[in-house]
């Protein structure tokens, strides 16, 4: 009834204290949905239609995709320091992987790895986007950045970097280094996760 979590709290439970203690019904729904990401997803009509929701219930349920949204784009607000990758990755976990069409971001950091700006650059289909590194690096030297992370989602829900992904961050790295930018990684959001093609050493 729920995937247990860190805190102690399994999703279900998690999901009661935002429905006023209603347990039974924070696990119904998550059975019924399959789990708490397509509950969060949901459309309205959807919600409405299931016993003991109501408009307040449903309203409720929405509306917190987008508070967790806001969470992450506040601990990321231009000034703010990059604390860890784990924070980079929820905020962009949050950002991008409810998405139903791809679209490639990018994160620039200064020197002291503080955010200058967040762009959503490039959005595409559900089967890909075109990327230009030129625009990329006209960005990154317009708000004079150190550093830049990228991010993109796979709508398919798999995080696993495709080899067109690999090639468009070989050409966005060199394209970078031309001007003394380092480009720190790339994240493929999926559904609940994210690879960092740092990590694979990708970069």
């Amino acid at each position: 009834m729920g995937n247990p979590q860190q805190d102690g709290l399994d999703d279900a439970e998690l999901l009661a204290l935002y429905l006023r203690g209603r347990r039974k019904l924070a696990s119904a729904l998550l059975i019924r949905f399959g789990s708490l990401r397509e509950l969060l997803h949901a459309d309205l009509d959807a919600l409405l239609t299931e016993p003991g929701v109501g408009a307040a219930t449903a309203a409720a349920i929405r509306a917190l995709p987008e508070t967790a949204r806001r969470y992450f784009a506040s601990s990321l607000r231009p000034g703010a320091a990059i604390c860890s990758p784990a924070d980079t990755e929820a905020f962009l976990q949050a950002r991008l992987q409810h998405l139903g069409h791809e679209l490639f971001c990018c994160l620039y950091l200064d020197n002291r790895h503080r955010v200058l700006r967040f762009d959503e650059m490039f959005r595409g289909t559900i089967d890909g986007t075109s990327v230009y590194p030129r625009e990329v690096v006209k960005e990154a030297l317009a708000v004079n950045a150190a550093a830049v992370i990228l991010a993109h989602n796979h709508p398919s829900g798999v995080a696993e970097p495709s080899q067109a992904d690999e090639r468009i961050t070989r050409r966005l790295k060199s394209a970078l280094e031309l001007v003394d930018i380092r480009l720190l990684d790339h994240l493929v959001i999926g559904a609940g996760q994210a690879t960092s093609m740092a990590s694979r050493g990708l970069l």
